[in-house]
């Protein structure tokens, strides 16, 4: 099963990057950092079809069986930077493939909504959303660098309920 992980932040340093390579690691997954190739701005034009990053992210999509969507909630939102990448995208790159959501707060708001607004973005896109979600709280990670104990358990529980959905597929 060929899994994609999208790290949703613009910034190179920060929690979300963290977690989406743990998770990718962790899966095996093939890693799309959006902060280390950026994308153009979405303008529907066909010339940027012929950019670098927008190829790379076209291929890797149309090949993969599964997805993880990680985002930085900013302003009870994912990042714009999220959103720019999956306008490039269309349903035949999503339908029916499994596909596990995740945000990382910076603390107090929870994330849920950067969640809520994925989930309805995937819905769009005719993506298997699965039930099940994680969100990372600042307390979540240890100060130099993974998760602690229990988040770390928490994790692996809720990727492994993810990957209950790669059978239901086949």
């Amino acid at each position: 099963m060929k899994i994609t992980v999208i790290s949703g932040t613009p910034r190179k340093q920060g929690r979300t990057r963290q977690a989406a390579a743990e998770v990718a690691e962790k899966l095996q997954a093939a890693l799309i950092d959006l902060s280390e190739e950026p994308l153009p701005l979405f303008n529907g034009t066909e010339e940027q079809t012929n950019h670098p990053a927008v190829e790379k992210l076209r291929k890797t999509a149309a090949e993969s069986e599964a997805f993880v969507w990680i985002t930085p909630e900013y302003h009870n939102g994912m990042s714009g930077a999220l959103k720019n990448a999956l306008e490039f995208l269309d349903s035949s790159d999503f339908k029916g493939k499994p596909t596990l959501l995740c945000s990382v707060c910076g603390g107090g708001k929870g994330g849920m909504n950067a969640v809520n607004q994925m989930r309805t973005v995937g819905r769009g896109l005719y993506a298997m959303i699965v039930p099940q979600q994680m969100v990372f709280d600042p307390e979540d990670f240890e100060v130099d660098g993974g998760f602690i104990r229990e988040t770390e358990e928490r994790l692996d529980q809720v990727l492994a309920e993810f990957q209950q959905f790669f059978l239901v597929k086949q």
